[in-house]
């Protein structure tokens, strides 16, 4: 499989060429490869990324540090292509992953196939500050999910992210942003997507999913789009906030995380609920300094998952709420300390899970910015019903 797609890929530069002008990126960082067509009607540029990780981390029993385990891995290795058809208003992103976690999560509802695409969409800015999208891509959900993990403040996202993000789906987004004064601007987001995820085949097994989301920028925009990039590389010398609110409804949804999770399979087929999930989060950049805080809510109609006859499955929609808040300071060297508490706090009585918390101090030496950087962590988890432990993670990234 791996070497088919790489075969089609290596064909698909081929031919290009012979229609296009290749031209050098301007650094490192800024590209592999790229293409512009001889008549300007189209360019692309080819790009890859590497992260690999390695983790220690023991189990907390009755007050000590016990099965130790660690293990290494490629965390993400992908390729990922962009430009304009036709015209410069007309945009597309395509991002395929070859790692074992990106390719992870077949089932029968994708053919029992590895999940490839990450990202296939088209971007059409139609008319003045009015952009489409169509395809497959990042849902508008918590802020954290929709920074790329390229540019993350620490190794990974944190565990509200894990238990309630809203990811990817194939649909249409439309976006606007408005400027309601001199530096004042709003963005609003509203999407219609299929509602079971990525890379889905036999769809639509339920209704649809619908997200909106405003923004709020109360200091103008961010220099560099740094309000979707972890810490203050750029050292931003004037304060830069922004504040936003996701709400997204997931008619008849068929997994136990809205469009992510485990499938929802009775002896009738696939059980189907109303999931509601809320995001409100917010970011601050000055100097150096960056802050981030979120809190996420998950709600659905009737939550317990049951057979025709009314007995349970075992399985629950995971309902609750989670909060994360994160900070650090970049110094002069390019090195930055961080910090993160966050939580996650299932319905027990629906979940059978407990609070779950974790305290994380990071350490990150950009080389070249997020292109070219180590990060480490090391995170103390605290679980309320189960054993807590300890977990360090070392990583390495780099992007072309």
């Amino acid at each position: 499989m791996k070497f088919k797609a790489t075969l089609l890929i290596l064909l698909f530069a081929v031919i290009f060429k012979t229609n296009a002008q290749e031209t050098k990126p301007t650094k490192f960082g800024k590209g592999i490869v790229n293409i512009v067509g001889k008549d300007s009607s189209f360019t692309m540029k080819i790009g890859a990324r590497i992260q690999i990780l390695g983790t220690a981390a023991w189990e907390n029993k009755d007050g000590e540090l016990v099965n130790p385990y660690s293990n290494m891995l490629i965390r993400r290795a992908r390729l990922k292509f962009d430009g304009f058809a036709f015209s410069p208003n007309l945009i597309y992103k395509i991002e395929l992953g070859f790692s074992n976690r990106d390719m992870s999560g077949s089932s029968l509802y994708t053919r029992d196939s590895p999940r490839i695409i990450l990202d296939a969409v088209m971007k059409w800015n139609f008319h003045e500050n009015f952009v489409l999208w169509f395809g497959q891509a990042k849902l508008p959900g918590n802020r954290e999910r929709v920074i790329s993990s390229a540019n993350l403040q620490f190794v990974d996202r944190s565990i509200l992210n894990a238990g309630f993000n809203i990811d990817r789906d194939i649909g249409v987004q439309l976006r606007h942003h408005i400027n309601l004064s001199d530096s004042f601007v709003m963005r609003e987001i509203v999407a219609i997507s299929q509602g079971e995820g990525r890379n889905i085949t036999e769809g639509n097994q339920g209704g649809f999913q619908y997200t909106g989301r405003l923004e709020f920028l109360p200091f103008g925009t961010f220099p560099g789009k740094e309000d979707y990039k972890g810490s203050d590389l750029l050292r931003i010398q004037t304060p830069k906030l922004a504040i936003g609110a996701t709400y997204d409804f997931n008619n008849n949804a068929v997994r136990t995380r809205s469009n992510m999770g485990s499938f929802m399979i009775t002896d009738d087929g696939l059980y189907e609920t109303n999931i509601s999930t809320v995001f409100v989060d917010a970011i601050f950049k000055y100097k150096g300094i960056s802050f981030m805080g979120e809190y996420a809510y998950r709600d659905a109609e009737d939550p317990i998952v049951k057979n025709l006859d009314g007995t349970p499955t075992g399985q629950t929609v995971q309902v609750g709420n989670a909060f994360n808040l994160q900070s650090g300071y970049l110094f002069k060297k390019n090195w930055e300390l961080s910090g993160r508490y966050s939580n996650v706090n299932y319905n027990q009585e629906i979940t059978g899970k407990g609070l779950v918390q974790e305290y994380t101090l990071g350490a990150s030496k950009y080389i070249v910015g997020h292109n070219l950087k180590v990060q480490s962590d090391l995170t103390y988890i605290d679980n309320e019903i189960g054993n807590g432990g300890l977990a360090y993670r070392l990583q390495f990234e780099m992007q072309f």
